[in-house]
């Protein structure tokens, strides 16, 4: 099995969800991605206290473990088998993972060469069946 090379602790600032202004009062909105106010009277576009927060620049990741993966590996979608190559140096930053696009015969191929080259595969079992269901 591949470990990464360095896994630092991944700390983020916020792992709650931002929610929408007024979701809570609307079932329409209820669950809805988040979308800045606009509205020139608007209490959390203003600030104040007591009132959802909005997503901002300061709830940024850490740029050293930004797009990191929990395992420690920062991931890399691979087409095709060529695409492996490219992750031959790299094996102990980057991890492989099939576009879902790719067929289960192509997905067979890549996972063996992953094999040979020492790469870690993310979803190296998608789209894979046994020999009992041929």
């Amino acid at each position: 099995m591949v470990s990464p090379l360095v896994k630092p602790r991944i700390v983020k600032k916020r792992t709650k969800k931002f929610i929408r202004h007024q979701s809570d009062r609307y079932s329409k909105l209820a669950g809805s991605s988040w979308r800045k106010p606009k509205g020139i009277d608007n209490r959390v576009r203003r600030r104040f206290k007591g009132q959802f927060l909005m997503p901002s620049i300061g709830y940024g990741s850490n740029k050293n473990t930004r797009h990191l993966m929990p395992d420690g590996f920062l991931k890399f979608v691979v087409h095709n088998v060529a695409d492996l190559e490219l992750l031959l140096m790299q094996n102990k930053k980057y991890a492989a993972e099939i576009a879902h696009d790719v067929s289960a015969k192509k997905r067979k191929a890549i996972v063996e060469r992953a094999q040979q080259l020492n790469i870690k595969v993310t979803n190296w079992q998608a789209k894979l069946r046994s020999e009992e269901d041929n």
